[in-house]
């Protein structure tokens, strides 16, 4: 009993961690797909272009290593008997969305004010997911810890809005809020996903091969209409975000079913927020930031994941 509480723990522990390091991963991404939607003036494909190379580097991996194809097989096979629900297949429609939203926002409003619009939306949809039992880990009540957590972080998103309501366009706001609502059910969806295919580099794979696919289809039509960039970006760094995007996906895949949504959600909002602040001293955005104001969102957001993961006592009786 003891070394079962003791490996749960520890379990926490790990995906607290990994869940830290998915939210800096994302706002790096976000950081890097807003400029090179940026210099190219056109957010659609910047995304596609993102999109893309993730799954370059899926395809190599799912060629290289025989878990992945396994896990590929496997997806086949289970859609092919009629054991896969469709919409199963469709989480990388919501990362076609977030890379596509990075692009044409985060230049103007920042990767801070992009990303507590996220965390807004993403905490929303974790309490949501977590409690009808779409979560890949099950059903996880609603306890007063989580809502109280929960609220800790909305307050965080406030306090970061309160100075720039009315200095960006409402719809720069709105979007990541949308973004954040649907990364939580990409999250879920891609944890139920690599349950079912027993490989999170399957699972991962599905997802950018779906984003593409939709990403290629409306970056064609704003190349249509807008015509071809008059110049591309020649940082390499800057068409790095298909690889961050693969890599925090992997480890959401990998972690969610041990987690669930809301932890993951909360404690990828404490590397998100600490890693936006950071980027966008280097990069700075159009709306200034203000310091003290960013500083209090972080420690409000950390708040809200301590009082989300804290152990609960009082609530088991001895067998």
């Amino acid at each position: 009993m003891e070394r079962s509480g003791s490996a749960r723990i520890v379990a926490l522990v790990v995906g607290v961690v990994g869940a830290v390091a998915v939210g800096a991963l994302t706002a790096l991404q976000a950081r890097l797909n807003g400029e090179l939607g940026a210099v190219l003036a056109d957010g659609f494909l910047a995304a596609a272009i993102s999109f893309g190379s993730g799954l370059a580097v899926l395809v190599v991996l799912g060629l290289a290593l025989p878990s992945g194809r396994a896990g590929l097989k496997r997806i086949v096979a289970e859609r092919r008997a009629g054991r896969l629900d469709w919409w199963l297949l469709c989480g990388g429609a919501a990362g076609a969305f977030s890379v596509a939203t990075q692009g044409l926002t985060v230049g103007a409003i920042g990767v801070a004010l992009f990303s507590v619009g996220m965390i807004a939306g993403q905490t929303v949809g974790g309490l949501v997911l977590d409690r009808t039992g779409y979560s890949p880990a099950g059903v996880t009540p609603v306890t007063p810890g989580r809502l109280v957590g929960a609220a800790l972080v909305v307050a965080a998103v406030v306090v970061s809005l309160g100075g720039a309501v009315g200095s960006v366009p409402a719809w720069m706001l709105a979007l990541p809020f949308l973004v954040g609502v649907g990364v939580s059910w990409q999250t879920a969806t891609n944890g139920r996903l690599r349950q079912r295919a027993g490989s999170a580099l399957a699972a991962t794979a599905v997802n950018f091969a779906g984003g593409t696919a939709l990403l290629a289809v409306v970056a064609g039509f704003s190349v249509a209409v807008r015509g071809w960039p008059e110049q591309f970006p020649t940082a390499p760094a800057v068409y790095a975000g298909g690889v961050l995007g693969v890599t925090y996906i992997f480890i959401s895949a990998a972690l969610t079913p041990r987690t669930g949504v809301l932890v993951m959600t909360l404690g990828s909002v404490v590397g998100m927020l600490a890693s936006s602040v950071v980027f966008d001293l280097v990069w700075p955005p159009e709306a200034d930031p203000d310091p003290v104001r960013q500083a209090a969102m972080i420690v409000l957001a950390a708040a809200g994941v301590a009082v989300a993961i804290a152990p609960r006592r009082g609530f088991r009786t001895r067998g």
